[in-house]
């Protein structure tokens, strides 16, 4: 339990200066943030822990579970989405979803389903699912976060994203393998290619010393970047019917994940590192799939703010599940 609040705190203290500060900054302060992490920060913290690794035994399948995830993920958004529509009724919520009122174009319920999905997958690996892991948990259990990472990057956001956001968004016409064009030019990708290729290679110690520079400093810079677009997030008035979404992100889904995991035989660490990056809040990409897309922009920031504060608060009961009863 201290290991999990000791993880936590830097999220919490970094984002809530970011929070705090955020609404005074320049708006490109967020935007070279934003784009020097992707590009430049979590690409090399990537390759770092892609050299450190040794890949004996069963790290391969981190990939293969990330892909799973996204899989059961979607299953669960879309049956409680369903379910939902079916069932309650428009008073259960302060903001009336489009689904549930009869009045709306179709065109709006698709839009608003579309987001409704988006924002129960996609998860924020790369930032808050590192950051976390980094300093919780073993040096073997590392590569698993880290391989989840980029397959959750390549494939959900870039490939799944995509995808649900031209099929549910508005005038978006081009083809859907169009999607999938992207997923070549993500930078971690590369990254993690380079980390392969340069293995068993022995580098200057100065730049070893400097990728592990950038392992510590990639973290609180990605959390307080968290709290400048948390600060800024509109569509406030929508959080009662995110909250659906967020237990599908940092609850149902972990759990699940947790119950596979499990069954295929990993235990301690190996096991919390799928559960962390399962459970992680939900990407800021949903908003930015949302807004290109056309689909509903009032959803995914509740979603993003409700989960971010749900993972904080779950984070120890996987610490303690996975540490302490699932031995």
């Amino acid at each position: 339990m201290a290991d999990a609040l000791s993880a936590a705190s830097p999220l919490v203290i970094w984002t809530s200066l970011g929070f705090i500060c955020g609404r005074w900054l320049p708006a490109v302060i967020p935007q070279w943030l934003g784009r020097g992490l992707y590009w430049v920060g979590v690409p090399i913290q990537i390759f770092a822990l892609v050299r450190q690794t040794n890949f004996a035994g069963l790290i391969w399948l981190a990939p293969v579970l990330a892909f799973v995830a996204l899989t059961v993920g979607y299953t669960l958004a879309q049956g409680l989405y369903h379910w939902q529509k079916r069932y309650f009724q428009p008073q259960w919520l302060q903001y009336t979803p489009p689904f549930l009122t009869s009045t709306v174009p179709e065109g709006e319920s698709r839009r608003f389903q579309g987001s409704y999905l988006i924002a129960s997958i996609l998860g924020n690996t790369g930032f808050v699912g590192l950051g976390v892991s980094i300093p919780l948990l073993s040096a073997t259990a590392l590569p698993w976060a880290a391989f989840y990472a980029i397959t959750q990057n390549a494939l959900g956001t870039y490939g799944l994203g995509s995808f649900l956001g031209q099929y549910y968004g508005k005038g978006n016409d081009q083809p859907w393998w169009r999607a999938l064009m992207v997923i070549p030019t993500v930078p971690t990708l590369w990254a993690s290619m380079a980390g392969f290729a340069t293995h068993d290679l022995g580098f200057p110690a100065v730049i070893d010393r400097l990728c592990e520079t950038d392992i510590h400093l990639v973290i609180p810079f990605a959390f307080v970047l968290t709290g400048i677009r948390l600060s800024r997030l509109p569509g406030w008035q929508s959080f009662r019917m995110a909250v659906v979404p967020m237990l599908v992100k940092t609850l149902l889904l972990p759990l699940a994940m947790i119950g596979i995991t499990y069954g295929l035989g990993l235990r301690g660490d190996d096991l919390l590192a799928i559960a962390i990056m399962a459970g992680t809040p939900t990407a800021f990409a949903a908003l930015i799939l949302a807004e290109e897309y056309e689909l509903n922009t009032d959803l995914p920031p509740a979603v993003i703010a409700l989960s971010t504060l749900s993972f904080v608060g779950v984070l120890p009961l996987w610490v303690f599940l996975c540490r302490q009863v699932l031995t």
